[in-house]
C-alpha cells in the first residue's frame, strides 16, 4: 500500500472522531504514515494537507523519506503548532492520548494560547485510530515481516545446537544477537530473553552470568528487526537429557499452541483465541501457572493490535499478524514458552515461524 493510501484512509476517519485534523506523535505511527525514520518529528494531516514538523537534523532527510508530506521546520520557542493550525484552518486536533506525555500536552496548549489567531483551537484525545490501520498488513509490510522472521529462525538455529553446559546466559544472547546481525538484521527487537532452569520461570528474565547446568529447560525469547518490521520468537530447549517433568510440561504448552493455531478464525476476538490454549493448560492441570495473554499483533512494533489476551474485544480478520505463545511458569523449577507468528489468511492462521519444536 502507497503512504498515499495511508493518508486518505485516515481522512476518511477524521469525520468519525469529530476532528478536522490528526496530530501523530507515536513514532512507529509517524513511520508508517510518511515513511519517515528520524527520530525525532510529528505529523499534522488534515482533509487537504499534510505537514511534517521536525527540526534541522532531519529537514533533508524528511524531504527524502516522506514526498507526500510538506516539512515544516521548527525553531527554539516557536509556537508552530498554533502557526499550522491557523494555516491549516483547524479548529479541533486530535491527538494520541496514550502517547503524548501530560508535560509536552500541556507544552502544546501552551503554544496554542499563544498563536496570533482569536480562533479557539481544541486538542482532542483519541485511542487506537492509527493502530487499529496498521493492525491488518499489507504485501510490503508481509514481505518485510517475513525476512524479519526469517532472519530470527535462521540465527537461533545456528545458535541452539552449540548451546552447551558451562556457558552463560549473557554469551547465548550474545551469540543470538551477533548471528541475526550477521544475517541482515539493522537490530535485535528487543532485549534478548535467555532464562535457564529456575529464570525460566520469570517470562521476562533478562540473561544475566547464571551458568547453564545439565539438565537445565531454557527458554529463549529474540526476534530481528529489518526495515522497520520485527520478528518475535519462542523456543524452550533442554540442555542435555529431558525428564518426565519437563517432557509433560512442554507437550502441554505445544498442545496448548496447536489448538489455538488451529481454532483461529476471522470474526474472532482476541480474548477467544486466548481462551482456547488457556483452557487447554488448565484441563491439563497447570492453569495457575500460565500468568501472561496469549498473544499480540507484531510490526512496526514488537507488540501492538490484536491484542489476543483475555477480555479483548479485537476482532481477528484476514491479513492480521500476530503471535500465538503459551507458556507455563512453575518457581524455583523453570518454565516453557514456545511462540509463532501466524498470519490470517483465507480465514485460517498460516504459520509463518519455521524454526523447529
Amino acid at each position: 500500500m502507497r503512504i498515499s493510501s495511508r493518508i486518505e484512509n485516515l481522512r476518511l476517519q477524521l469525520s468519525d472522531h469529530d476532528i478536522d485534523g490528526m496530530f501523530i506523535s507515536m513514532p512507529e505511527n509517524r513511520r508508517y504514515l510518511s515513511g519517515f525514520t528520524g527520530s525525532a518529528g510529528y505529523l499534522l494531516i488534515s482533509a487537504f494537507d499534510a505537514v511534517l514538523v521536525t527540526d534541522f537534523r532531519y529537514v533533508e532527510q524528511g524531504g527524502q523519506q516522506a514526498p507526500d508530506y510538506r516539512i515544516h521546520r521548527t525553531a527554539y520557542g516557536s509556537s508552530w503548532l498554533a502557526d499550522l493550525a491557523f494555516e491549516m484552518n483547524l479548529t479541533r486536533i486530535g491527538y494520541e492520548s496514550d502517547d503524548l506525555t501530560v508535560a509536552t500536552h500541556s507544552g502544546f496548549i501552551d503554544d496554542l494560547g499563544k498563536g496570533e489567531s482569536d480562533k479557539l483551537v481544541e486538542l482532542v484525545p483519541t485511542t487506537g485510530i492509527v493502530e487499529t490501520m496498521r493492525a491488518v498488513k499489507d504485501d510490503t509490510e508481509r514481505e518485510l515481516l517475513e525476512r524479519a522472521i526469517a532472519i530470527a529462525d535462521q540465527a537461533l538455529g545456528n545458535v541452539a545446537s552449540a548451546i552447551e553446559p558451562g556457558m552463560i546466559e549473557k554469551r547465548v544472547a550474545w551469540d543470538i544477537e551477533k548471528a541475526m546481525r550477521e544475517l541482515g538484521a539493522e537490530s535485535i527487537a528487543f532485549d534478548i530473553i535467555v532464562g535457564a532452569g529456575p529464570n525460566g520461570a520469570l517470562p521476562h528474565h533478562r540473561a544475566d552470568d547464571t551458568v547453564i547446568q545439565l539438565g537445565d529447560p531454557v527458554v529463549i525469547d529474540m526476534g530481528a528487526t529489518y526495515q522497520g518490521y520485527r520478528s518475535d520468537l519462542t523456543r524452550t530447549f533442554c540442555v542435555g537429557p529431558s525428564d518426565d517433568r519437563f517432557r509433560e510440561i512442554y507437550d502441554t504448552v505445544l498442545g496448548a499452541q496447536a489448538a489455538a493455531e488451529e481454532a483461529v478464525r476471522p470474526g474472532m476476538t482476541g480474548a477467544e483465541v486466548d481462551a482456547v490454549a488457556r483452557d487447554f493448560i488448565a484441563d491439563a492441570g497447570f492453569g495457575e501457572y500460565f500468568g501472561h495473554g496469549l498473544g499480540h499483533g507484531v510490526g512496526l512494533a514488537v507488540h501492538e493490535r490484536p491484542r489476543v489476551v483475555p477480555k479483548s474485544g479485537d476482532v481477528l480478520e484476514n491479513g492480521m499478524v500476530f503471535t500465538i505463545e503459551p507458556g507455563i511458569y512453575i518457581p524455583g523449577w523453570g518454565g516453557v514458552r514456545i511462540e509463532d507468528i501466524v498470519s490470517l489468511e483465507n480465514g485460517r492462521a498460516k504459520v509463518l515461524s519455521q524454526s523447529p519444536k
